[in-house]
């Protein structure tokens, strides 16, 4: 599991069922605030065309499975307890709360889109959905803005050469956050702000702050309790207003997917996790058979529950990773298997990134790779693509 999804979210929105249905785990669910006090681990999947078929071979994963064409690849999902009003500050368990979700390369926000829970996580009417997305950006934003002011105050407060720069002493300081000194100088860039902090005043410093968390910590929205009818006029109104442009929102019931994987693990229907449909295949009381049809219904609309949705809109839409297979041009076999693994890496990954994430003796020692479809030999430099199968040519 090389990914880490951060699942985030005010109290009683749904975020633990959320959780239980992507990992099918058991944590406890409450419609109070806090039933999640530490940090639930579980294992989650997303889904990718598997590359097998292609060379007429039927794949045998080392991890994760394989159904019908379709590669589950586990990510590690982490349900993460502790958003509340000033968490940035140390309050409540703000810092275990921003501990844990830094260890994340990418959040989903379950949001309760229905308006049925404030602020606190309380039964409400008319919340607007909208306060609990602001709400944890703008936490987020703070928590970064304090980390960068440290940034700026050591680099006020030491001796400068002539060629000194704000970018080392930032990306030095935010460095937790997994960015580095190109991506932090882009960033000024792209904000146009002049190289030196001095000139930055607080609305300046604020907007980079947040710039930076947008690329380090991606977000999904899961517009979770989708099938409530006010919950479908909420998204269909905010997932198209500009000012949330930024963010993928997904429609999502956290409660249906739930459903039917219990009653596919129960024998009543046929449900594969993230399709659009499901059949009905053993005996249901007319009760059952109500909610699977209302159910149904949701799946039809939506195209599914939205629960695998967010989990591959998070991986390889908001941090834009790709599938990579190892594979042998001759068509040659292990005694273990083919097509054991596949890896997810950063759009962009060339050959030698590739060796690199498998092991750095591969790395060090690579001389080439080969195309598997098209048996060509492809450099070190050259970019892979989704899906493409690689042998690694090395020396070790």
């Amino acid at each position: 599991m090389s990914y880490s999804i951060g699942l985030v979210g005010k109290p009683s929105v749904g975020k633990s069922t959320f959780f239980n249905a992507a990992t099918m785990n058991d944590v406890p669910e409450g419609a109070y605030p806090f039933t999640t006090i530490d940090p639930s681990v579980g294992e989650a999947y997303v889904r990718v065309e598997c590359a097998a078929p292609e060379f007429g071979e039927t794949c045998t994963p080392s991890v994760g499975n394989c159904d019908d064409g379709r590669r589950f690849v586990p990510v590690k999902l982490v349900d993460v307890a502790g958003l509340i009003p000033g968490a940035h500050e140390g309050k409540g368990l703000g810092n275990q709360f921003l501990s844990d979700l830094n260890e994340a390369d990418v959040l989903i926000h379950v949001v309760d889109f229905s308006g049925k829970t404030d602020s606190k996580g309380e039964a409400t009417e008319g919340h607007d959905p909208r306060d609990d997305i602001d709400f944890l950006e703008d936490e987020l934003d703070m928590w970064y803005l304090g980390i960068l002011e440290k940034g700026i105050e050591r680099f006020e407060t030491k001796y400068h050469g002539a060629d000194a720069s704000i970018v080392d002493d930032l990306a030095e300081q935010m460095s937790a956050f997994r960015t580095d000194e190109d991506e932090i100088e882009r960033i000024i860039r792209s904000e146009e702000l002049d190289p030196d902090p001095a000139t930055w005043d607080e609305a300046d410093r604020e907007s980079l702050a947040r710039e930076i968390r947008k690329r380090t910590k991606p977000m999904v929205i899961a517009a979770n309790k989708i099938d409530d009818p006010a919950a479908a006029a909420n998204f269909e109104e905010i997932s198209t207003d500009p000012d949330y442009d930024h963010l993928s929102f997904v429609p999502t019931s956290a409660h249906a997917e739930k459903a039917l994987k219990a009653a596919d693990e129960a024998g009543t229907v046929d449900y594969r996790p993230g399709d659009g449909g499901f059949d009905v295949v053993g005996d249901v009381s007319d009760e059952q058979a109500t909610g699977l049809e209302q159910i149904r219904s949701l799946v039809d609309e939506y195209g599914g529950t939205g629960v695998q949705s967010s989990l591959e809109a998070a991986l390889f839409d908001a941090l834009d990773r790709i599938a990579v297979f190892p594979g042998s041009d001759d068509g040659s076999t292990s005694e273990k298997g083919v097509f054991r693994d596949c890896f997810l890496l950063p759009s962009g990954s060339t050959t030698a990134d590739f060796a690199y994430h498998i092991h750095t003796d591969l790395g060090d020692g690579l001389l080439h790779g080969i195309d598997c479809r098209s048996s060509r030999q492809i450099g070190g430099d050259h970019e892979l693509s989704d899906r493409d199968v690689v042998e690694l040519v090395t020396t070790n």
